[in-house]
């Protein structure tokens, strides 16, 4: 099934923008799955055919690169970050509040395929531990409630 036509003319701006189709690989990727939620083989051997490359190189990039998505995750993906200042600063404590309270295990997406929760390496957050990024939104210096606060905001929508 051939992308919609705003998503290939999309595509296509980005590739004239850079000096080589390869080099447009991540930027594209983004929109596809801005467009669809994640990447499906039939995405990227699509990606593929429009940028003219390998479609191995489009599936080693998709799967080399966390912020892409080879399976389908939820409407929104929250990134827990759990590197040592956010681990010193509580970020256990809040993933275990929010695997009770979205009822998931980190990695899951929750029953009404609302909400994908993830472990993020790094947020570059470290002054503001703990954080976490939400879909684009990061929150720093999380609590508890915060964190019942977003879930509630994303739950509504």
């Amino acid at each position: 099934m051939p992308f919609p036509p705003r998503l290939t003319e999309k595509i296509q701006k980005i590739a004239d923008d850079h000096e080589t189709r390869l080099s447009a690989l991540i930027p594209v990727l983004r929109e596809v799955q801005n467009e669809f939620g994640w990447l499906s083989t039939k995405s990227m051997e699509e990606v593929a055919e429009t940028l003219d490359i390998p479609a191995s190189s489009v599936q080693n990039v998709a799967s080399f690169y966390t912020m892409f998505f080879t399976e389908p995750v939820g409407t929104h993906v929250m990134w827990l970050c759990r590197t040592l200042s956010c681990a010193l600063r509580g970020a256990e404590n809040l993933e275990h509040h929010l695997c009770e309270r979205l009822g998931v295990k980190t990695g899951g997406t929750t029953a009404d395929g609302k909400i994908t929760l993830l472990e993020a390496e790094c947020l570059a957050s470290c002054g503001t531990a703990p954080a976490m990024l939400v879909d684009d939104t990061l929150y720093e210096n999380l609590t508890e409630s915060q964190v019942d606060a977003i879930v509630d905001k994303i739950k509504k929508t």
